[in-house]
């Protein structure tokens, strides 16, 4: 889908959404690569006409690659950057694999419902609270590390860590004095102050057609 503020040499394209964990994983993998794009922060109620026609379903991160090709599921954003880094390794192994597709799936589910109970008829918060801690207690015993993989952020700690920010995030004082799941809340506050995760996490305007361009990634440090 041609784009006619581009010119015929540019770089990769990525539309994203500061809060969304989707996107906040595909920035962080493409911040710890070899690769640079172009970001362009978009506003969910008023998603630009090109993002929209490059991926019909209109949801963040969407990735359009200089021959035109997209990609629009964070994870394959993830591997697309890996491919250009040493900060990870793939394919990930099946314990990995399960971690990931756990997260996405039913950690996700009791997310959504514990802090959007309001979108979702009969819907007890707590409930779904206690059962993404069930999920937490699972991960917390393999915690034996600073992270999962060893001592450095690998890719299924950022793919599951930005879902788990959010979890914190609904009640960060519930969630920072829990008992039972202490290797997990330092994990999760060592994500939130690493440079990686910061970096990725700076704001910038919404972008309209016709705006300058804004680099993310290596070249822009």
């Amino acid at each position: 889908m041609a784009d006619p503020l581009q010119s015929s040499k540019r770089l990769p394209v990525l539309y994203s959404f500061r809060r969304c964990p989707y996107a906040i994983r595909a920035r962080i993998a493409i911040n710890q690569s070899n690769k640079a794009v172009e970001l362009r922060e978009v506003v969910l109620r008023d998603k630009p006409n090109h993002m929209t026609q490059l991926s019909p379903k209109a949801t963040v991160p969407v990735l359009w690659l200089e021959d035109g090709n997209v990609i629009d599921e964070s994870l394959e954003v993830m591997a697309w950057a890996a491919n250009y880094s040493n900060w990870t390794s793939l394919p990930l192994n099946m314990v990995e694999r399960d971690v990931v597709s756990r997260n996405d799936s039913a950690f996700k589910s009791h997310l959504d419902r514990y802090k959007y109970p309001n979108r979702y008829p009969n819907t007890n918060a707590l409930d779904h609270r206690e059962a993404a801690l069930d999920i937490l207690r699972e991960i917390e015993a393999t915690l034996n590390n600073n992270w999962l993989g060893g001592h450095q952020p690998t890719f299924t700690d950022i793919a599951i860590l930005p879902f788990i920010r959010q979890f914190r995030g609904v009640d960060a004082q519930w969630f920072d004095n829990l008992e039972d799941i202490p290797k997990t809340i330092s994990w999760t506050n060592r994500f939130l102050d690493w440079e990686g995760f910061k970096s990725a996490m700076i704001k910038y305007p919404q972008w309209k057609p016709g705006d300058s361009v804004i680099t993310f990634g290596i070249s822009s440090l």
